[in-house]
């Protein structure tokens, strides 16, 4: 019988973080499994992190504010790696630029999103060759039903599996590899979502759309998310999606969020960058909900990155 997110195992767990406890890991497909609302707790993240291992298995939630929809990345962004295998890096995020009288952690009015799924989900078929050294990981790639892409499931598939086997991606740190599967048991699961049970897994502790890891094995990106992007990339779509992936399952390798870390600096990838790329907007935003770390209001603003080794060097955070 499928795992219902909600229902705990008994074990030690990898990884959680955040604030709500909630599903252990999984066996088997996920074909047929129903969503289930996350539970609530008043437990708080302190300042600086923790050892996720340590702790009883909670939530992390990234809001992921967003704008209208674009296509991939245009060119000067980051896109996949070149032929030869070597990192690529261009400064800034083009696209369209947004009036900056918009809240960065609203969903402004766009395209349609996936508003309502039927809370069960499919996997995509599909399967990639083992992408980096180190210990191995497998995951699988999934959409819940009643969620319709105008590209396709395979669009969403392919860019998961692109970006995880991007050497800037967290293959990059030397110590992981990881494969795409679609049966069997996995270690970790992407799921597309519909806003309306993105909503009930990820909860509403911040008044925003979100994406979010459930500990210890489920990255849910919200659809809605997925096809209005965010405010901090410019309309830069493809990388946009690609910071909401690699964020994600940041979580699921026991990576907490951290703020700006230099002004004019490459956003570190654990920065909750479709709230904001600024320090000041972020701690302002999450002031009543720190999560896990206390923004300081030091005035660095970063610039939009959706790698955690953007130039290869095994220094992304």
């Amino acid at each position: 019988m499928p795992h219902v997110p909600g229902e705990r195992r008994t074990g030690a767990e990898p990884l959680a973080a955040s604030w709500d406890p909630l599903a252990d890991r999984e066996g088997g497909t996920a074909t047929a499994t129903r969503i289930r609302p996350v539970k609530r707790s008043r437990k708080l993240a302190g300042a600086h992190g923790w050892r996720l291992y340590a702790l009883p298995i909670l939530l992390v939630l990234t809001v992921l504010a967003v704008l209208d929809a674009t296509k991939d990345a245009p060119a000067g962004g980051f896109g996949p790696t070149t032929p030869g295998g070597k990192p690529t890096l261009a400064d800034g995020a083009p696209g369209a630029k947004y009036a900056a009288g918009l809240s960065s952690a609203e969903l402004p009015k766009g395209v349609p999103i996936p508003a309502e799924g039927s809370g069960t989900y499919r996997v995509v078929p599909g399967k990639s060759d083992l992408a980096g050294k180190g210990k191995q990981y497998t995951y699988t790639v999934e959409i819940e039903d009643g969620v319709k892409l105008t590209e396709g499931d395979d669009s969403f598939g392919n860019l998961v599996q692109e970006t995880l086997s991007d050497t800037r991606s967290w293959i990059g740190s030397g110590t992981i590899a990881l494969k795409r599967v679609d049966s069997g048991e996995v270690d970790f699961r992407v799921t597309l979502l519909s806003e309306k049970s993105a909503k009930q897994v990820c909860g509403q502790d911040i008044p925003y759309d979100t994406s979010c890891f459930v500990g210890p094995d489920r990255v849910y990106i919200n659809g809605a998310r997925w096809v209005r992007g965010a405010i901090s990339f410019h309309g830069d779509m493809g990388n946009y999606r690609r910071y909401a992936i690699n964020h994600e399952v940041g979580h699921f390798f026991e990576k907490p969020h951290v703020p700006c870390t230099a002004n004019g600096a490459l956003a570190p990838v654990m920065m909750q960058q479709t709230f904001s790329v600024s320090n000041n907007d972020l701690a302002q935003i999450t002031e009543r909900n720190p999560q896990q770390i206390l923004i300081p209001k030091d005035g660095a603003v970063c610039r939009p990155n959706p790698f955690p080794y953007p130039v290869g060097d095994q220094a992304g955070q």
